[in-house]
């Protein structure tokens, strides 16, 4: 081992004259650990998040929509067998879609939005018949008037499986009493949960040929839902699309209808990143304090190293490994603890929650009721390199101060 390295490493080591400074070396390392371990949690739970959100919404919504611009879509199975036909496209299925207002025994009622559904065809673009928990999604035929309703808004309505809810459409039907709503009564065949509040409170599916009769479609549809091979292609693909059936479509994408969402949690990301980054560096530079303290103390030891031949690249070579191995074991230490905090994170708040008797994720304020977490191993190399860099900007000018000692005036008082 090169004598630098040699008495670096002893310099980080406590001495029988002083261990203060081996002290604040201690903090400094701990505190590299703490705001690298931070960032790690806080970016793979923000990972998590997204990624959750993410699978919930399209497992809800389909990658992609073609609707006509009158909102009425006819001749439908012509356009979606073209549709089907393209290469990028796994599924088609029609759907007709309008606002309504529920209404149960009991006086209670809620706005949902109804969707008009064929059952073997929905199940193709979205999984929203894997997420029924009571009743079948299957059980929604033409003719029955059969509904299928989210979790929370089946509580809101206070009904369960076979209670009957009333839709009221914003149609007008004239009758020799006058212009009433158009209605028609329901019976609940099926309950989901998509395990997100926004669509266990506000969707419910019905039969597309129930829907048709309902809102007076006849034969025509709202559009067609699509699923594609590259969910993350479906801006281009969908454009395609439309302009391959002659143009005159209003289309949609899942990026579309949730930029806004998505957007907000890449500024969030980038924001936390750059606040929690802070946090290293204080804690990296705590270094320069530690070794000014260092230099200060080894000034005659670094006299007699110059004295008996000991050149400034090799004094400054000394603080440099000293420095370094800091934020190396800092750095170390940080994304050891934030992995495994951020592996078990779901345990621990579940833990929390039952010792303490609250709940952290309420489903009426958060996406979420979870706090899942996604460990980015990019993230994880850019914390880590520039936590160490931050270190290594921090030996630099104490290191320089003790190259440029003097033996001479140094040994003057000793």
């Amino acid at each position: 081992m090169k004598y630098e390295l040699l008495i670096g490493r002893r310099y980080l080591r406590a001495s029988r004259g002083n261990r203060f400074i081996s002290f604040i070396s201690t903090i400094s390392m701990a505190g590299i650990a703490i705001g690298v371990a931070v960032l790690i949690v806080v970016l793979s739970v923000m990972n998590g998040f997204e990624r959750e959100v993410r699978v919930r919404i399209l497992s809800l919504t389909s990658h992609a929509s073609i609707s006509a611009l009158s909102l009425r879509l006819g001749d439908w199975q012509d356009a979606a067998a073209r549709v089907r036909d393209n290469a990028s496209v796994l599924a088609a299925a029609p759907y007709i879609e309008e606002q309504a207002l529920l209404l149960a025994s009991g006086s209670k009622s809620s706005g949902a939005i109804v969707t008009g559904v064929l059952p073997e065809d929905e199940r193709q673009v979205t999984t929203i018949a894997d997420k029924v928990s009571s009743g079948s999604f299957a059980a929604l035929a033409p003719g029955e008037y059969g509904i299928v309703l989210g979790d929370e808004l089946a509580k809101a309505l206070g009904v369960g499986m076979g209670g009957r809810v009333v839709i009221v459409t914003p149609l007008r039907t004239t009758t020799p009493a006058g212009v009433m709503p158009r209605m028609r009564g329901f019976k609940v065949v099926g309950i989901f949960s998509a395990g997100m509040y926004e669509y266990d409170r506000n969707l419910a599916y019905i039969h597309i040929g129930d829907a048709a009769i309902l809102y007076r479609m006849g034969k025509d549809v709202t559009g067609l839902r699509l699923k594609l091979a590259d969910m993350f292609a479906a801006p281009y693909v969908v454009r395609e699309l439309a302009r391959d059936l002659g143009g005159g479509y209003y289309v949609d994408d899942w990026t579309r209808k949730h930029a806004t969402f998505f957007r907000s949690i890449q500024l969030t990301k980038s924001a936390l990143f750059l606040i929690l980054l802070l946090v290293v560096g204080v804690a990296a530079f705590n270094i320069v304090s530690t070794l000014v303290m260092v230099v200060k103390d080894k000034r005659s030891d670094i006299a007699i190293l110059r004295t008996v031949g000991a050149s400034p690249r090799s004094i400054l070579s000394i603080f440099l490994t000293q420095g370094v191995a800091i934020g190396v074991i800092g750095t170390l230490s940080g994304v050891l603890l934030g992995v495994l905090i951020s592996l078990n994170l779901e345990a621990l708040i579940h833990g929390l929650e039952a010792l303490l008797g609250l709940r952290f994720l309420d489903a009426k304020v958060y996406f979420i009721t979870d706090l899942p977490t996604r460990i980015e191993w990019s993230d994880v190399v850019q914390i880590s390199l520039t936590a160490f860099g931050l270190c290594c900007l921090s030996t630099l000018y104490p290191s320089w101060r003790a190259a440029r000692t003097q033996p001479a005036q140094s040994l003057r008082h000793e």
